[in-house]
Parts: structure tokens; C-alpha cells; sequence
């Protein structure tokens, strides 16, 4: 039997043990606990051995952290969702009875303590328990205190276990939730309308992935998990929303990374009678501000690089970054066939038809995207891989489109949207032919869309933002993995395992 088998039996043997005694041990009877975090301040003012005056007695909960016990007295600290305070106990005030039963306590047990307030020689303020109540007894031991929960998939795959341990991790997804909450503030106070669209749809778009399918019984059809809500947020501005945004959770079966994973958070909003120029501004205006409400500045450090979100933010072209960044000729930009070679000589692999657009984009991508440190935005991309964004009015060979870089990653993507319906189809179609033999990434044309367009959609622009990835510039994190409580991961070893055994054949 292994060491972790034999400190379950153990905790086991004391659950019983408790239980014979007359402890429940998952009980619900211990209400309204303090919040640890509000006795803190109290000990600020006390002398060290000494006890508040005219304090009365304290109720606080939590998970017991560390436990040292003595003959006649013990130490333990209790940590709730606000903080951690040590709790003092002496089996003359408890009682023979319940420090008998105390002395079967163990780290990770969820605990009711009542008591005042002092602090001890060392000027820790503690709790002196007058009553213990056990809430609910832990089987499995915590991870060792002084080395905490370190293997990454571990981590990941137990995140509640991570959450108990790793303060800092803790931290990370409440200043999670701090970034969403600014988010709807920023947007609401504009004036935007936050709203809810399918999470099944009939056809997937807005975006070019492979879906997660299924199928409805009772319709007997077959439906998507959205791989973006785009194209229904734009059905929302045909019917007369003009600022509409949604924070949603998109699904891509495609592979795993630490950028990637197949369920993901993004912000995408709308405002009719606005260009793709008018988001830029808008764009600067939001993550600066959430930067400085969440870390209390505009320069902040990714992975030991800083960066410097103050505003105004770098603005090139595509071909202007291909040139200022990756030093390639102006006069080559101009040739398709010299762009072309240039982009198999730095080994990339072109579709067949692909034109000059998709070689700049595969060239940008490979050779000027992670080297965009600072906030940079990318305008003009080729209308030949954008099939949602609006011809330039100057040269219909671009589109009003930009991305937003930083720290080499791409957090926007943006355009003034296309909202003639001919050239939609067109789009539509010519995509549709280019998927080859892969059906399963836009299996047909999203007629539907195509009809709203022609009950006339306002000129607009609109714009994604990875949440996830904002999130993880603005806490350190190096994972997509770090920023969501519950990351996709392959199965646990045994169970995979178990999958991959053949199954006998009769006489084998």
C-alpha cells in the first residue's frame, strides 16, 4: 500500500473513531460565521499576551491549514475565503471530552470555532476556542505545507485542491472576475445592450474552425456549439439594436495549447454608424483602463518583459509591419509571385489557389506577430482572409480590419462589418469551395444571414476580444490553463489506460 492509501486508511480510521464518539462529521448546524478578514483589524491595537477587553466571542469557519499539537494545547490556523487566523486551543478550556476528540483532527478539516480574541507572545492574533464544531471531516490529506501543489497537471486537474492551497492562484481568478465585472461597466455605460445568442447553432460562422456537433432528437437535426456569435450579434443590429455586446463562451475542436483551448471566453461587441477606426479608439480606451483598475498602472510585467499599456498605442498596415519589423523589401510587397517565393523560402506552405493576401498573412504571422511586444495595432489585412470585413474604399485588395498584438499575441480582432449582401454571399460561397475536402469547417452557407443583410444591416463595426488572454497578460500567467478554473485536459493515466485495452477474442 502506498504512502497517500496508507494516510487515507488513517483519516479514515479516525473518521470512524470521531463518529462512534458522537461527532458528525459533515454537519450543518455551525451559521453565520464571521468573515475572517473583519476580526483581522481588531488585533491591531493589542499588546502581545494579551486579550481584547471589551470584544465578545468570535464565530469563524474554515479549513484547518497547519496543526501543531502539544499534551495539553494546540495550535492550528484556519483559513476561510477572506483570510487566515491561528486558533489557540487548551484542553482545560475545552473540556477532557472534546479535546479527546480534537486530537483527531487533521489538516484540510473544515472546522466551527467560537472564542475570543488575543495575541500571543510573538504578536500572532489567534483565537482562543472556548467550542470546536466539526463541519466536515477530509479523507484525503493535503499536499505537503511546505511544498504546496506544484506538478502543473495535477494542478489543473484537481484545480479545488489548487484553490486550497496556492493563495495565489486564488488571487488570479478573483481578479478574473474583476476584469469581466469592468467590462460589462465599460460597455454599459456606453450605452451598449448586453445580450444572450445560441449557444447551438444550425450553421456554424463567424469565425473559420472546426465545431463541436450534435444532434437534436426531437428536431432530428443536426446542431453546432458556436465557434462565435458574430453573425447573430449582427442579426441584432438589422433589427434595430445599434450597440449590442456579449460576453460568451465559444467552442473549437481543434487542438491544445498554452494559448488554446476548446472552450473559451470572448467579448464581442457591435455599435452601428462606427468604423473599424473608431474601435481602435475605443479598444486603447478599455484595456488601459481595466490595466490600471486591476494592477494600479499602465506598465506591467509578462513573464519578465515589460510592458507599457499607455496609450496611444503603435499603429502600422500589414505591409508596413512587414517591412518595419520584418525588413522585407517595400518593392517585393508589390509582386504576388516574388511575395509567394519569399513565403516558401521561409518554409510555409501555401494552399493551392492562395493569392498574395494569404501569403503576407502567413508571412506576418511567422515572422512579425511575436515580436509585438507593446500594444500594436495591425490594420488594412488582406480582404482574402477576412470574409466578414469591409472592401477599403481605396483599395478593395484590404479590408477596414484591424488585430490588436501584445506580448506577441493577438487579444482583438476588429472590422467594419460587410453588410452588402451580394458580396457576402460571394464571400460565402468562394469560402465554402476553398475548405476542399473538409466539410466538417462551414458545411454550408448561412442563407438565413445572407437574408438579413438584405433587409439592410446600418454600416458598423464590431470587434472580439479573448478574455482568457486578457486575463492572462493582466495576471502573469504563462497558460491559457492558469485563467480557467477547469481546463480541458487528456484523461487521468489509468483511465486512458483502461480505453486503450483491447478487448480478448474467444480462445485467446
Amino acid at each position: 500500500m502506498d504512502n497517500e492509501n496508507q494516510l487515507i486508511k488513517a483519516r479514515r480510521e479516525k473518521a470512524e473513531k470521531l463518529a462512534e464518539s458522537g461527532v458528525t462529521l459533515f454537519s450543518n448546524s455551525f451559521r453565520d460565521p464571521q468573515p475572517i478578514r473583519e476580526l483581522l483589524p481588531r488585533g491591531e491595537t493589542l499588546a502581545p499576551e494579551s486579550h481584547e477587553q471589551d470584544g465578545g466571542s468570535y464565530r469563524v469557519a474554515g479549513r484547518i491549514m497547519s496543526l501543531r499539537k502539544f499534551g495539553k494545547a494546540a495550535f492550528f490556523h484556519i483559513q476561510d475565503e477572506t483570510g487566515r487566523i491561528q486558533v489557540y486551543v487548551r484542553r482545560d478550556l475545552l473540556g477532557d471530552e472534546e479535546f479527546a476528540r480534537f486530537k483527531k483532527y487533521d489538516v484540510g478539516d473544515i472546522v466551527g470555532v467560537t472564542g475570543k480574541l488575543f495575541k500571543t507572545k510573538t504578536g500572532e492574533l489567534s483565537i482562543e476556542a472556548a467550542s470546536l464544531t466539526m463541519i466536515t471531516k477530509s479523507l484525503r490529506p493535503l499536499p505537503e505545507k511546505f511544498h504546496g501543489l506544484t506538478d502543473v497537471e495535477t494542478r489543473y486537474r484537481q484545480r479545488y485542491v489548487d484553490l486550497i492551497v496556492n493563495p495565489e492562484v486564488r488571487e488570479t481568478f478573483r481578479k478574473r472576475v474583476e476584469i469581466i465585472r469592468l467590462i460589462r461597466e465599460f460597455f454599459t455605460n456606453r450605452g451598449f445592450l448586453e445580450v444572450e445568442t445560441p449557444m447551438m447553432q444550425p450553421v456554424p460562422g463567424g469565425a473559420t474552425a472546426r465545431p463541436f456537433k450534435t444532434h437534436h432528437n426531437a428536431l432530428d437535426m443536426d446542431l453546432y456549439l458556436r465557434i462565435a456569435p458574430e453573425l447573430y450579434l449582427k442579426r441584432l443590429l438589422v433589427g434595430g439594436f445599434e450597440r449590442v455586446f456579449e460576453i460568451n463562451r465559444n467552442f473549437r475542436n481543434e487542438g491544445l495549447s498554452t494559448r488554446h483551448n476548446p472552450e473559451f471566453t470572448m467579448l464581442e461587441f457591435y455599435q452601428a454608424y462606427a468604423t473599424y477606426e473608431d474601435l481602435m479608439d475605443l479598444t486603447e480606451e478599455l484595456i488601459s483602463w481595466i490595466a490600471y483598475e486591476v494592477t494600479g498602472s499602465m506598465r506591467i510585467t509578462y513573464q519578465g518583459v515589460e510592458v507599457d499599456l499607455s496609450p496611444p498605442w503603435q499603429r502600422f498596415t500589414m505591409d508596413e509591419s512587414l517591412v518595419a519589423v520584418a525588413g522585407i523589401d517595400k518593392a517585393i510587397l508589390k509582386d504576388e509571385d516574388a511575395v509567394k517565393a519569399l513565403a516558401r523560402e521561409k518554409g510555409i506552405e501555401l494552399p493551392e489557389g492562395a493569392g498574395i493576401g494569404k501569403a503576407k498573412t502567413e508571412l506576418f504571422e511567422l515572422l512579425v506577430e511575436e515580436k509585438l511586444i507593446n500594444p500594436t495595432f495591425i490594420t488594412k489585412y488582406p480582404t482574402e482572409v477576412s470574409p466578414l470585413a469591409r472592401r477599403n474604399e481605396d483599395d478593395p485588395t484590404v479590408t477596414d480590419r484591424f488585430e490588436l498584438f501584445i506580448t506577441g499575441r493577438e487579444i482583438a480582432n476588429a472590422f467594419s462589418e460587410l453588410n452588402d449582401p451580394t458580396d457576402q454571399f460571394e464571400r460565402f460561397a468562394k469560402q465554402i469551395a476553398e475548405r476542399g475536402d473538409d466539410e466538417e469547417i462551414h458545411p454550408e452557407l448561412d442563407h438565413d444571414y445572407v437574408r438579413a443583410l438584405e433587409y439592410g444591416m446600418p454600416a458598423a463595426a464590431g470587434e472580439g476580444i479573448g478574455i482568457d488572454r486578457l486575463v492572462m497578460l493582466l495576471t502573469d500567467s504563462p497558460s491559457i490553463r492558469d485563467v480557467i478554473l477547469f481546463p480541458h485536459l487528456k484523461p487521468e493515466a489509468p483511465v486512458a489506460a483502461k480505453k486503450k485495452k483491447k478487448k480478448k477474442k474467444k480462445g485467446e
